[in-house]
């Protein structure tokens, strides 16, 4: 039976910047996949380019790469990531400069894949009414339309596919899924049809497990977490892919955390709804059928996943802005420092509404304390060394968050003693970015796949 190996080599844009040179270097792959999107991300990325037209990508992905080429050329291993963000064909262009840099010249294929962005749609969308409802209020988007400040639709595996069949042996995105840049690949070497629902639905699943890095081979794992090896030089997760749609989950020999049945269920369970319909663009997926059986170390076996056709809609994620936000703290010692903290919180929420500050929300969490676990910690041990008071303010105009952030320091001579940790300097204001999720018809969305020849 013919086997395919994807490598994750990012789980989020910020993750280890080692990973992706030791998934390349650590033994054979064929594909490695790298996803750098969350939803805010994409208005961190749409901020970028409105100040530079140039920017609007994940700018850590190109020097990795560069990196990375030349095992990538020689091992004709082939990358699927959605590092683009809202500029894909920046992002492209820079890794074809860097790879002529390198002499790499009629070597690498970059293929961009775009039209999940429509921001600068919405007008002509809401004219043919398309409201953009929001799905968890109903409330259509012209509610919040003077505000929004990116919208992006989760584009499936099938321009990935495209991309791959056309030569690209780099293959950039942006609003691609997660699981749609593990499930390319094997859509692409297998010939798996579109309406294949069941093997679909396992790729998918591969996607899944593959998408959060070393999420899955014991990072933020709760099983055995102090017992793992080696955690200073994590092992990623690679999908051994069957073309019948079963697969093992593993990791390179020597590196150090666990793949067993536990962490892969850990990572099958983040993020999940209703685990009998996991909706992607390319299917429906039934997590309520996955089987997992250890295959020796390191090594999951994952059979007997299930599929349902996919729907005719994609999501649209779009962010906006919502208002303003500062968070300050405080460290009180010992002793009492739990009652100086709250004695610190009571006098600045007094001196707040006595400057007749409106906000949304005030927020104290005590941390050392509750701040976790909120009431089920309990009654705070009274001898606690220390205590950190954080506080927190949402309003709508900056105006009352800025006066909210001259207000923490003055506790400090004027306030509860054995104070520390101001260090840090006076809280800054900061935008609110809120998320909101909306449908889309598929025929709406219209893809484009361009190859780029270094």
């Amino acid at each position: 039976m013919r086997t395919i190996r994807i490598a994750s080599g990012q789980g989020f844009w910020g993750d280890w910047l080692e990973a992706p040179l030791r998934q390349v270097q650590g033994g054979p792959i064929d594909y490695l996949m790298m996803d750098y999107l969350a939803e805010v991300t994409m208005s961190i990325m749409q901020k970028q380019r409105a100040r530079d037209p140039a920017m609007g990508y994940a700018r850590d992905f190109v020097p990795l790469v560069a990196r990375l080429l030349p095992d990538l050329v020689e091992r004709g291993i082939r990358i699927t990531s959605n590092a683009g963000g809202v500029n894909p064909r920046a992002c492209a262009d820079e890794v074809v400069e860097r790879a002529q840099e390198l002499g790499l010249q009629g070597k690498v294929q970059v293929g961009v894949v775009t039209g999940d962005d429509i921001l600068d749609r919405l007008s002509e969308l809401a004219d043919r009414g398309h409201l953009l409802a929001n799905l968890d209020t109903g409330e259509p988007l012209e509610a919040i339309r003077d505000r929004v400040q990116s919208a992006n639709a989760y584009l499936g595996a099938q321009p990935v596919v495209e991309a791959l069949r056309r030569g690209a042996q780099i293959v950039i995105t942006g609003r691609v899924t997660d699981t749609g840049l593990t499930l390319a690949p094997m859509i692409h070497e297998f010939g798996w049809a579109a309406d294949d629902w069941d093997r679909i639905a396992a790729g998918t699943v591969a996607g899944h497990i593959n998408e959060c890095g070393a999420q899955c081979t014991g990072g933020n794992c709760l099983v055995d977490w102090e017992r793992l090896p080696n955690m200073a030089d994590p092992g990623y997760p690679i999908v051994d892919a069957r073309d019948d749609g079963t697969f093992v989950v593993t990791k390179h020999e020597g590196t150090g955390g666990r793949v067993t049945v536990a962490s892969v269920t850990e990572q099958l369970l983040y993020e999940m709804g209703d685990p009998s319909t996991y909706i992607t663009p390319d299917g429906v997926a039934d997590f309520t059928t996955i089987r997992l059986k250890q295959d020796g170390k390191d090594r999951v076996f994952v059979s007997g996943v299930r599929g349902r056709p996919a729907t005719d809609s994609l999501k649209v994620s779009l962010s906006y802005l919502y208002g303003y936000k500062a968070v300050g703290t405080l460290v009180y010692a010992w002793p009492d420092a739990y009652k100086k903290a709250k004695k610190a919180d009571r006098i600045l929420r007094e001196r707040l509404a006595r400057l007749g500050l409106e906000f949304e929300e005030i927020l104290t969490e005590f941390v050392g304390v509750n701040a976790t676990h909120g009431r089920l910690a309990g009654e705070p041990d009274p001898n606690l060394a220390e205590v950190q008071l954080r506080i927190g303010v949402r309003a709508r105009e900056s105006a009352p968050v800025r006066r909210f952030t001259r207000e923490i320091a003055p506790l400090i001579l004027n306030g509860p003693p054995s104070v520390t940790g101001f260090a840090g300097g006076r809280p800054k204001v900061e935008e609110i970015v809120a998320y909101w999720p909306a449908l889309i018809p598929k025929t709406e969305i219209q893809t484009q796949v361009e190859i780029l020849e270094a």
